[in-house]
């Protein structure tokens, strides 16, 4: 029964961390929002300002707040790597020779807005990014490393072990 009890109350902490992730989310996206700079120097300021500034208020300590930041950080970078793959498609599917002119040069305004930004935030992007058994991430979709299989989170939580490996290892897409 005691054993019960400490599942309990781990769960508890998992519950509370995941919420305290997306606190920590949106508070970063105010942050980041709020600013004119959209690069990825932009993105680190606002974590760390997230961080003191969620920290100071009481919303979790200094050290769930350095766990959080890395989290949400490897999340982010995960995302631009998923931009980056969308933009290689979207080279391929959009090929000039496709579209007619009219379109095109809408494509073009469209495009020549965010360019700029995701091209700075991509090449930063240069390794594929590792999920772990027990990391908080956000809602998206896990592939076990050794075994390929697909695990769907539908609300920001723990990464689970493998269910047909038990394979702690992760890529992640959305």
């Amino acid at each position: 029964m005691e054993n019960s009890g400490k599942d309990k109350d781990k769960d508890k902490d998992n519950d509370r961390l995941a919420e305290q992730y997306d606190i920590f989310a949106n508070k970063f996206k105010e942050l980041y929002l709020s600013e004119k700079d959209r690069g990825i120097e932009a993105m680190s300021v606002a974590l760390e300002k997230a961080r003191e500034q969620l920290t100071t208020l009481g919303e979790f300590s200094a050290e769930h707040g350095e766990v959080l930041k890395a989290y949400l950080d490897r999340d982010l970078e995960q995302t631009i790597s998923d931009a980056k793959w969308l933009g290689e498609e979207a080279k391929e599917k959009l090929n000039p020779a496709r579209l007619g002119a009219g379109a095109l040069s809408s494509l073009a305004s469209v495009l020549e807005l965010t360019s700029n930004t995701v091209h700075s935030l991509l090449n930063e992007t240069v390794q594929t990014l590792t999920y772990k058994t027990g990391e908080i991430t956000s809602a998206g979709s896990l592939t076990c490393q050794p075994c390929g299989q697909k695990v769907h989170l539908k609300k920001t939580g723990h990464v689970p072990p493998c269910p047909k490996c038990d394979g702690t290892l992760f890529y992640k897409g959305y």
